[in-house]
């Protein structure tokens, strides 16, 4: 019979396929987390986990183990996590990261919705760069957060918030900041900027894909750390960037033009938070905040 402890050890290690990160997520040293699971594989009687110097990976019967152990450990969780909600009510503290001033926004307005829903538990809203929303979450710095998607990490992706056309950001002397749209196929004629690699690859893909729908191929230019960053360096001729309609409004600059894309999916902006971090409290203010954005708007 497996141990929590082991459960929990194996499960982090298979998801972050990386010992250290493993240790920092379950708060305790890397030896405990090699221990613990050379303690199981020998239980077990095969290797979970195949181990080089350089990555770690999933065996065959450790990827089996995973598949077959982790909806069963979230139900448990959950349920415990909705126990114990149950007996204390909706109360503490929740700790909610938003990626910028226009989810900041939408934030204040799902706090204040939530706020009067469960006036017993607080809301603490921190801003978070895009590179530190998955190190807040795994640290427990925050609960949940709002940002870009898709982040198929180790977090729920709850539903998306906010769909907004996708436009691509070119220094203002660029001849594409003279045409009234761009085509996806136009970004194989361009240097396009990367996000961080610290970042789930689902994401760096949407911002910043490789080829064209035709398959072209697009040149990467450096990555920035933040937002302004990005547009600093279009302004200064680096490269281009693709961003949300909201950055128009939010990020005015005379260095910079953004002009509409006629062919790319909307930007999609939602909550994530870990698979294993799900409580009453953040359903709660999914919910909450899913209803602030499905409001109607008033008539003129």
């Amino acid at each position: 019979m497996l141990e929590r402890y082991e459960l929990e050890a194996f499960l982090t290690l298979a998801e972050e396929l990386h010992f250290g990160r493993s240790a920092q997520r379950l708060h305790i040293s890397t030896a405990r987390v090699s221990q613990t699971i050379a303690k199981l594989e020998r239980r077990i009687g095969v290797p979970l986990f195949h181990r080089t110097s350089r990555r770690v990976e999933l065996s065959p019967v450790g990827r089996q183990l995973y598949e077959e152990t982790r909806p069963a450990w979230d139900r448990i969780t959950d349920a415990f996590t909705r126990a114990v909600d149950a007996g204390r009510g909706l109360t503490g503290l929740l700790r909610v990261a938003f990626d910028g001033p226009a989810a900041g926004q939408l934030m204040v307005g799902a706090t204040q919705a939530f706020r009067a829903r469960h006036p017993d538990c607080d809301v603490q809203l921190r801003e978070a760069q895009l590179p530190q929303v998955l190190p807040w979450l795994r640290s427990g710095e925050a609960d949940v957060a709002l940002t870009g998607h898709p982040i198929r990490d180790d977090v729920v992706m709850g539903p998306v918030l906010v769909r907004e056309a996708r436009m691509l950001a070119v220094p203002t002397g660029h001849p594409f900041a003279r045409r009234t749209a761009v085509s996806v196929e136009d970004l194989a004629r361009v240097t396009v900027l990367r996000i961080p690699e610290t970042l789930p690859d689902s994401l760096r893909d949407d911002r910043a894909p490789r080829h064209t729908p035709t398959g072209q191929p697009i040149t990467h230019g450096p990555a920035a750390m933040t937002f302004t960053e990005m547009l600093t360096l279009v302004g200064a001729g680096e490269g281009v960037a693709t961003v949300g309609a909201h950055t128009r409004r939010y990020f005015a600059r005379p260095d910079v033009t953004y002009v509409p894309f006629k062919d790319a999916a909307p930007v999609e902006w939602g909550l994530v938070w870990l698979v294993d971090g799900a409580t009453a409290r953040i359903r709660a203010f999914s919910q909450a905040a899913l209803g602030v954005v499905q409001e109607p708007t008033p008539s003129p």
